[in-house]
């Protein structure tokens, strides 16, 4: 019989989780989804005691629900788990404007991620289009050089991939969100850091006020 060092079990139930994160935040898994326990074992190629563990960790990211008797689901983000989390956006995203280091590469990738996100509009590919915004926010958060802060964004992201789905019904919000990423740009390109950061503040609110509307 094989003995799994505990070291290893917690390993194996942080990686565990890190898959189900990049489902939600890829979309593959929409809010109140079932999460069946057998069945996400196998198909992750776990334990059950391993796959608990990992939807604990889930639990405490508020990304799943555990409910008594039923099971564990998707979580449904509700108007205040949306303030909260444009609350920490509009913290973050701008800090790592203001005081990262915006190189030449980073630049690029977020031109080819905008570019992306614009073409995606022009198609009507909303998923496409949602996964190029989500990059180029995730892009400016990472220009600040610090991987905890990627860590935490990449959170924050499979959240609000849960909170897009209440504009499912708008397929224009994230061509206009696209628009606004193009003019956070130009003024990075530019060189005016100032003006990025007011205008990435100005869309983060709008949207959070878009979304909060649709849900009221």
């Amino acid at each position: 019989m094989t003995v799994v060092e505990p070291r290893e079990e917690t390993q194996a139930s942080a990686h565990a989780a890190r898959q189900l994160r990049a489902r939600i935040s890829d979309g593959q898994l929409p809010p109140g989804a079932k999460l069946s326990e057998q069945a996400v074992a196998r198909e992750l190629g776990v334990s059950r005691n391993t796959l608990r563990e990992a939807f604990t960790m889930l639990a405490a990211e508020r990304l799943v629900d555990r409910v008594a008797h039923r099971g564990v689901f998707v979580a449904q983000p509700d108007a205040d788990d949306v303030r909260d989390l444009y609350a920490a956006r509009c913290v973050l995203e701008p800090g790592a404007v203001l005081w990262g280091a915006p190189d030449p590469q980073t630049l690029s990738r977020l031109s080819a991620l905008t570019t992306s996100a614009l073409a995606a509009r022009d198609a009507g590919d909303v998923r496409a289009m949602a996964d190029a915004n989500q990059g180029f926010h995730r892009e400016l958060v990472a220009s600040s050089g610090s991987a905890e802060l990627v860590a935490v964004m990449d959170r924050l992201s499979a959240r609000m991939r849960l909170v897009f789905h209440a504009m499912s019904t708008d397929p224009q919000f994230h061509a206009r969100y696209a628009v606004r990423n193009a003019q956070v740009l130009r003024c990075l390109e530019s060189g005016d850091r100032d003006r990025a950061v007011h205008l990435l503040r100005e869309s983060l609110t709008e949207a959070r006020d878009e979304i909060l509307a649709h849900l009221t």
